[in-house]
Order: structure tokens, then sequence, then C-alpha cells
């Protein structure tokens, strides 16, 4: 295949002249002629109006189609001005292509890979090198034979400095086959320095030096000019060439060297041979290694877009002719095939991304354009099969339709007058993205009433039968296309692609009267049998496929062919508002049913100020999406809907959720804003919101969007769309109340905000039914404390009665949920019943039922302190206890968070009387088991006198607490026990780099176990037993003697 062939150099040709002699030689000239010639013979570029000469005339045909090597071995002796005139006709003579292959579009835009990270048209290679060339920065201009070569100079900028670019670009039969740069550009394109050098070419040939192929040149020396001509050659290049000109020397001089065998000597500058493809310079490697690294990048940093441009530029090369274009959609399909994606999805059986799936169906599509080629040759459209079958054969080659691709039955190669056969019995298991293009394969453009169609513009013969649905014609005269309308439309795409606007326009209008004519038949069935139809909800339609998102996109195609050229007409209006079957605003409505949310919304702005009836009419039955609908829906707000499904349980190909929820969402914006100060029109739109939008962000937003326009500045608030703003919003908690939402925080106090705007009563009510819309904690927490706050008091001027019934529904509501959740609630509950007696009694008795099992010692701890710092000690102290017999603080966890809890609880109870502290100590012995704590505590209980709060800050004459005695007695004994208990835990795994702060550790034990009368002798019984138990450890007991003895 073309696609698969080897990127090579410039071509050189073998060139071997044996016809000439001297008589040819008499009429040549060593030096050069400018490219144009006399002004007789410059052609396009002369400046008079004389005829071009016939040598012009046939030399340019010649340039065209010919290589040269046919022509020099058409003729054995081929005049000199001959060759300069097709030599100088062969360089490509339009701008189109080279702009082609030089940027992404030919009218500008975003290119690949080449720095133009913006929109700027001016960044492209092609508008460059035009600024380029017109800032006179191209020189020393040469073509010798067919390869032109010169510098290329780019200015200094602020941030680069000057740049000199050697260019060389070869060319064959009016196409540039091979470019060189030295400026090193990595791309798919040109770069700016060749295309300047190019254009240069183009605009101004008569400024070029022409010479004739070097080989013409040495053929005309003798041996002294060629040995003369060789070692200039070499003096000049020496340290370049002179390695690889002593191994020519060599092989030549050797009589067996492969070089001897052939006759003749290649020649980079004599053209192409008669075996060389003719087609424009295309870096097959840079294709690949772009199309890898977008690929690679997921989605990520606009790779989906590049992609994108590729097949445009595909389709752009097609639409030209180009060769090149089969040849970059091979390279690109090489990729995507081997994209390690597609074996880890197929691994894990994922489904691939929406956009990612979209990159596919357009490489489908475009292999359908390639194949559906009309003028295709036979063997280039076998040598394409093969290529798709091959990928087609691959385990991890993408199904048509994601994991649902055997569901399709096969359609692409249904013939219009085929016998009407069973559909079914062209299923096929497995079809792949590739399988519409490999059914194509067999499609022609032979059938006589398709060349009349896209041939003809008038029809004078026809023959209309109105009761034939294969009829060829409609009643005015105008072809009908019955094909699969999908391949039809393909059809139409190959046309466009193909650079035939004109017959794909005629094909396009066959279709849409085809279409059109089958829509008139049905709404004719749908009026005669209307109620028999709406009690079965069904109709005669069996289209199996959505059209809108289909992988071959026959709506956009359609659509695309006609505003190409602006026709159209407006009775397809007629049919819609009619309400016919096939018709999205239809009263059945099929669950794979293509949205109207944007045709409507266009529809609705642009009725509304004539027909305001009509235009709610057609927007509230878009509204409608019954692809969510687990069931068909018993009614419309005006009359019955009926919902059918063609395949139970699938999403429709085009499904998209996202986009789809997001235009449904502007079509009722849209409504809710026109509606304003019309109650009636609001309620209606409401109700088709609630019954028709699943999505809760998208109901969200439409409640933010209602509440933005209702309190709009330059008016007064407008009541009724308030409500509704705050009934969307009851909905959205609902709907939330059960699921997890990031935004629901957010929701929630948007509530309290819009119930506070529509008043005093909404709020009431959302307190009232707080258990349907918010969890405990929000009801708590948000809703109660933003209502009873003073900004919300002094916002809706209550007075005292309004407050008080306000703060009683904020009571009952802070009890019940309490109740419900005492762990989270209690503290929010007590706060918001602080002023009621009897309501903060029952919160704290909720309180201290629950701590036994509902709560953990940090809530119960948090509300401790609460009540102490509300000036209620005992009740705090009761709570710290229940706290404490929740509490198990190991001997290592010397930093845990609760041990601040602890020491206030010791520090409350210590203040409160000897009997507290007593009734404390034996919880914490038990609770806590870390030294480090009971010490700290330990030393805080000895310094101050227990009773403080009694005393009521007078001085207190009592004595400090012995600790010989209850209750500092079992706390020291419990400190010196955990001392020695942690000392043996220690111990067991311990590492040399811990040992200082082991000894350390002892030195804070013995510090405690002083605190005891019998202490010293404890400790030098408890160190002797260390250095006995743990004697292997020398290093460490060395340490111990050293500080204890």
């Amino acid at each position: 295949m073309m696609a698969e062939r080897v990127q090579q150099p410039p071509a050189k040709r073998l060139c071997l002249r044996p016809g000439f002699g001297a008589t040819c030689r008499q009429g040549q000239r060593a030096a050069g002629a400018l490219c144009g010639g006399s002004a007789a013979t410059q052609g396009e570029s002369s400046r008079t109006q004389s005829p071009e000469s016939l040598l012009d005339i046939a030399a340019r045909r010649v340039a065209e189609k010919w290589p040269f090597q046919r022509v020099e071995e058409r003729f054995e002796r081929i005049p000199e001005p001959v060759q300069r005139r097709i030599v100088y006709w062969s360089f490509p003579r339009s701008e189109r292509e080279i702009c082609m292959y030089s940027s992404f579009n030919t009218g500008g835009g975003e290119e690949v890979g080449s720095g133009a990270e913006s929109g700027d048209e001016t960044r492209l290679p092609f508008r460059l090198g035009i600024a380029l060339l017109e800032s006179g920065c191209v020189d020393n201009v040469l073509q010798v034979g067919f390869h032109l070569s010169g510098t290329v100079r780019e200015p200094a900028t602020s941030s680069e400095p000057e740049l000199l670019c050697n260019v060389s670009v070869s060319f064959d039969r009016c196409k540039i086959t091979s470019v060189t740069c030295s400026c090193g550009n990595k791309d798919i394109f040109y770069c700016a320095h060749v295309v300047a050098l190019s254009l240069y070419r183009v605009r101004k040939p008569e400024q070029v030096k022409l010479r004739l192929p070097i080989s013409e040149t040495l053929f005309q020396m003798n041996r002294d000019q060629l040995q003369k001509f060789v070692q200039y050659l070499i003096t000049v290049h020496h340290t370049d060439v002179l390695p690889t000109a002593q191994k020519l020397a060599d092989e030549i001089l050797s009589q067996n060297s492969e070089i001897n065998q052939v006759h003749g000597a290649p020649d980079p500058t004599a053209g192409a041979s008669v075996d060389d493809e003719n087609c424009w310079h295309l870096d097959e490697e840079q294709v690949q290694e772009q199309v890898k690294l977008f690929l690679s990048q997921g989605g990520y940093h606009g790779s989906g877009k590049q992609l994108n441009l590729l097949f445009s530029k595909v389709r752009e090369m097609l639409r030209m002719r180009d060769s090149n274009g089969a040849r970059m959609l091979t390279l690109i399909t090489e990729q995507f095939m081997g994209d390690p994606r597609l074996a880890l999805w197929r691994q894990q059986g994922t489904t691939m991304t929406d956009k990612y799936r979209q990159l596919w169906d357009e490489l489908g599509a475009l292999w359908m354009c390639i194949v559906l080629n009309p003028h295709c040759k036979p063997e280039q459209k076998a040598a394409w099969l093969r290529q798709l079958r091959r990928w087609n054969g691959v385990d991890v080659c993408p199904l048509e339709d994601g994991n649902h691709g055997s569901e399709l039955i096969n359609l692409t190669n249904v013939l219009p007058q085929g016998p009407p056969g069973n559909p079914v019995s062209l299923t096929r298991p497995h079809r792949t993205v590739f399988m519409r293009a490999i059914e194509a394969c067999d499609l022609h453009w032979q059938d006589p009433h398709l060349q009349h169609i896209i041939t003809e513009d008038h029809y004078n013969n026809y023959c209309y039968h109105d009761n034939l649905d294969g009829c060829l014609f409609d009643s005015r005269g105008w072809p009908l296309w019955h094909e699969h309308v999908p391949t039809a439309c393909a059809r139409v795409d190959a046309l466009r692609s193909h650079g035939y606007p004109k017959e794909a326009l005629r094909l396009a209008i066959a279709i849409i009267n085809t279409l059109r004519r089958q829509q008139q038949k049905q709404l004719e069935l749908f009026r005669g049998h209307k109620k028999e139809l709406l009690h079965r909800g069904v109709t005669s339609v069996t289209n199996l496929e959505g059209w809108v998102g289909h992988p071959l996109d026959p709506i956009g195609t359609l659509f695309g062919t006609l505003m190409e050229t602006g026709w159209g007409s407006d009775d397809g209006a007629t049919l819609d508002f009619s309400a016919g079957p096939y018709s999205g605003l239809g009263e059945i409505l099929y669950r794979e049913s293509v949205p109207m949310h944007t045709f409507a919304k266009y529809l609705f702005t642009s009725l509304l100020p004539h027909d305001a009836e009509l235009a709610y009419r057609i927007a509230l039955r878009a509204m409608r999406l019954p692809v969510l609908e687990s069931t068909a829906s018993s009614a419309d707000l005006s009359r019955p809907q009926h919902i059918v499904s063609v395949v139970p349980n699938r999403y429709p190909r085009w499904f998209t959720l996202s986009h789809i929820e997001s235009q449904q969402c502007e079509l009722a914006s849209t409504m809710l804003t026109a509606a304003k100060g019309d109650s009636c029109r609001l309620h209606t739109v409401l109700e088709s919101i609630q019954k028709n939008i699943h999505s809760s962000s998208h109901i969200f937003k439409l409640a933010q969007d209602a509440f933005k326009i209702a309190t709009l500045m330059d008016s007064l608030p407008d009541l009724t769309l308030l409500k509704v703003s705050l009934e969307l919003g009851l909905q959205v908690m609902r709907l939330t109340l059960s699921t997890l939402n990031w935004r629901r925080r957010e929701m929630v106090r948007w509530l309290v905000t819009c119930a506070t705007e529509v008043g005093v009563f909404a709020l009431d009510n959302i307190m009232q039914n707080w258990f349907t819309l918010f969890t405990p904690t929000e009801a708590t927490s948000v809703v109660a404390s933003t209502i009873m706050s003073n900004s919300t008091i002094v916002r809706l001027h209550l007075d005292c009665n309004q407050q008080e019934k306000l703060a009683n529904s904020a009571r009952t509501l802070a009890l019940q949920c309490a109740m419900k959740d005492p762990q989270n609630c209690a503290l929010s509950a007590l706060t918001l019943c602080e002023k009621d007696h009897i309501a903060f009694e029952t919160a704290y008795q909720i309180v201290l039922d629950s701590a036994a099992t509902g709560m953990n010692y940090t809530q119960l701890f948090t509300i401790a302190r609460y009540m102490e710092h509300r000036g209620y000690p005992m009740r705090a102290y009761k709570l710290a206890t229940l706290a404490l017999t929740h509490l198990n603080l190991s001997y290592n966890q010397d930093t845990h968070p609760a041990i601040n809890d602890v020491l206030w609880a010791c520090a409350l109870s210590h203040l409160l009387g000897k009997n507290e502290l007593a009734a404390v100590i034996p919880l914490v012995v038990k609770s806590v088991k870390c030294a480090t704590v009971l010490s700290d505590i330990l030393r805080r209980c000895t310094l101050t006198t227990p009773g403080m709060v009694a005393l009521h800050s007078r001085r207190n004459s009592g004595k400090l607490m012995s600790l010989d005695k209850a209750p500092l007695r079992q706390l020291l004994d419990a400190t010196i026990g955990a001392y020695i208990n942690t000392t043996h835990s220690r111990l067991t795994h311990i590492s040399p780099r811990h040992y200082s702060e082991f000894i350390e550790f002892l030195s804070k034990a013995r510090e405690t176990f002083l605190m005891a009368q019998d202490g010293h002798t404890q400790f030098t019984q408890f160190i002797d037993n260390l250095k006995q138990i743990y004697k292997g450890k020398k290093k460490l007991m060395m340490l111990v003697r050293e500080r204890f003895g």
C-alpha cells in the first residue's frame, strides 16, 4: 500500500545519456538562465498579453503528468530549451497546497506542535513564511533541475538571535516531494522557511536562476574539467565530504564493486523515476509521533481538539484530491489501534470516554468517505479493504456502539431497489468501528437513478406513483433516493469530502425529499388512526438507530451540506407543529427520541412575542426526556404523553447525559425568565420542571436562576417567582437527602436564604417539616441556628410574637434532632434551648440518657466544657465523669488529643472539692495507663488545696492533700506502676538510638518514685531489677549505672 511506503530521501534516480553526442553539446550552455526566460515564454508571469507558445503549453502539460525519466526514455534527444521549460513548469504554481501543508486550515487556525498556543493566525508557518518573504529574508535562490535551494534569514527578536536557515526543496509533477531545512523543525507540516522559499519560487519565478539537472552539466565537461570540479568540491567541503569521496573513489577503482555493476549514477536534481509515487511530501514519522503524543495525553491539554484538527486536515486533503489524505489517515489509524488504553479497558471491562468515542466515530466516518470515493480505482479499494479487515480482526478494535456492538444490524449495504427481506438475517455478532467502511466497499455509484440524481438538476420525464414506497420521484418531479439513511448520507459526505459539492447537494436534497415524503405519509396515518395509536402507544416507525450522534453523523452531514448553499424550506416546521410521529415534539415519543431542547428554546424565544400560547406549548412538550424514565409516563401537561422503547433497557447511541440535561435546564430557565409576573405560567413551568428534570444539580441551578430573577434590584421582589424558587429548592433537598452531593451544604444554606426572602411562614414550614428535607445535623447546626440568628430577625422585622413562634419551632426541631442523633445534635440543641428552662432541661436529660451508649468521650467532653462555660460546673463534672468511662489511654499514647480533656476534668474536680476529686481519681486510674499523663495529674493535685470553687475565691486556709492517703495515694501507686510497666514495654524493642531518650524517661520516673515515703528504696530496687533482667543490654545498663548508680 502507498501508506506503508517507507519515507525516502530526495529522489536520486540513475542518469545515463548514451544518445548524447557532440552535436547536442554545441547547443547547450554551461551558464544558467533566469527561470522565466524571455517575455514570450514566461507564461503566467509575463506582463504582456502575448499568447503562450506551443512549447510552453506542451511543456506545462508534460510537467504536470509525466515523470522526467519517461520523457528521457521516450525521446532519444531532448533539446535544451524543451528541458528548461519542462523543469520550469514542474514546480507547483498554486499556493493553496503549500498553505495546506503548512497550516491546519487554509484560512488560518491553530496548528499542532508549532507553538501556536492561541488561535493567532499570524503564528502559523504559512503566515510566518509570507512575512519572511515580504520582508526580503529569502536569498541565494537557485533551481538546479528539480531541486530548489536558498537561504532564509529569520530576524532577531528580544529573546532569540538572528537565524540563517539553509533550505532545499525537491519537486516533481507540480508537487513538492521532499523538504529540508537547517532549522531542525520537528512537525507534521512545513516550517516557515520552507514556505518562504517555495512562495518565492511561485511569486517570483523570473528572479530565480535555473540550471538543468546537475547530470546534464557534468555531461558537458571533459575529463580535466570533471577532475577540477571534483577537487574544488572536495576542497570547499573537505571536512564533510572527504571520507565519503574517498570511499566512493575506492569503490569505483575496484572492478568488482557493486557501484561498477550499475550503469549511470544517481542525480538528486534529475526528477522522479517512472516507479516513484507522485505525492506531496508528508513526514510520516512526525504524524505518528504527534498522534501518539496526543493519545497519551488522554484528552488533556487540548489533545482531543488537536486530533480533530488532524481529521479536518485529512478531509481537506481529500477535498483537494490529494492522495496523502488516505495515507495520513492510515498513519493516524495505526496509532489509534496501538493505543495501550484499548487493551486496558478491555481487560478491566470498562468503556471508553465519550470524547474518545467521538474520535473513533470520526475515524470510521473518514474511512467511509475514502472507500466511497466515486472515482476510486478498484486496486486502491481492494488495498484499503485488506487494511480495514486487518484492523477489524484485532481483538482490541473498538466496537461500533460501545458495549452494544452486537445489537445493531447491518444496514450499510442494503441497496434501495433490493427485495424487502428480513433485516434480522443480516445480524453480525461483533461490529467494530470499521465494519461500515468494510461493508461500504461493496457499494458502487453505477445505479442509473443515482447517476441521474447527482448529475442533473431538472427532470422532465418522470413517473410518480403515490402508492409505491419505492417510487423514484415525488409528486413535484423531485427525485427520491430510498437507501438506509446513514449510508445515503455517507455518500453525501464522500462527495463533499472529495470535492464534488454540487453532486453532494443534489443527493442531499433527494434524501431530504424522501424523508419528507415518508414523514408526510406517517402524519396522514397518524391523523387517520390517532385515537387508536395513542391508546396503544405505538406507531409504524421502525428506525433502530438514533440519527443524531450516529457514528456517521447523517443529520449533521445533511445540515452542513444545505447550509453551505443556503438551501432550505419552512415546510418542515408545519409537520413538527402538527405533532406527527416523526417529530420530536409529537404526542407519541420514543424512549430513544432525540431531545429537542435547543431547537425548542429557539422556537420559544422567536414565537413568544407573536403567539405566547404556541411558544409555551412547544417548549413544555420539548421538556420531555424519556430516556431517563424507567416506565412510560401517564400524562403530559396538556394531553397524554406516550413513550415507546424500540430497544428495551438500552441508552441510545447519541446519549451523553450531562450535555442533554444542560440543554433541558437552559430551556426551563428561559421559560422561567419569560413567565415572571404570570402566576399561571409559572405554576405550569414549575410542574414541568418537577416532572421532567431529574438532576438535583440542574434543579438547584434553576432554583438559583428563579431567585435571581425574582429579586432583581430594579424592582420589588416577585413573590410568586420566589415561591417557585423555594419549591425547586425543597425538591433539591428531598432529592439529595439520602444521596451524597458535594454541594449539599451550599444547597442547605441557600434554601434558608430563599425561605427568608419568602417570609416567616416559609421558615416556620421548613423547620416543622425538617425531617423530610434535612439531616438532624443540618437542621440544628445550619437551618435552626441561621433562622434564630440576629441578622435573620432584623431582616424580617419580626415582632415579639413572631419571634417567639419561630423560637418554639426551633426548640422543637432541636429536641427532635437531639433524640434522633444525640452524638451530633446535642450541643446545638442545648444552645438553641438556652432561653427556655424546660427545653434546656429536656435537652440535658437527652444527653445524660445517651451518654452511656450513644455518645463518645469527645462529644461528652465538649458538652461538659460548654456546661462549665454556661455556669453549670456540677453538670460539667457529671458529664466529664461519664466521658472518662468511655476513655482508654494506653502507656504509649502520650500525645493523645484527649489528654487536655482529662487534665481539664481533673482540674475541675479538684476545684469542686475533695469528694469530687476522690470520685474522679479511680476513673482516671482505670482509663489512663500513660505514666507521663498520670504524673502530670498527680503534680497538679499536690500544688493547691481542693475546693476553690466552694470557697468563692476567698483565701483557702485548708491543708494540701496528703500523698499517703486516699485519693492521691491511689493515683501515686498507679503512676509508679505505669512507669514500671512502660519501662519494661519500651525495653522489649529498644534500639541504641533511643538509649538517651530512655535514660531521660527513667529520670522522670525517679521524680515520681521519690514522691512516696519509701520512694528511694522502691526506685533502687526497680533499677537493680532492670540490671538483672536486661544484663544482656550491656551498653544501656552501663548508661543506667552512670546515671542512677
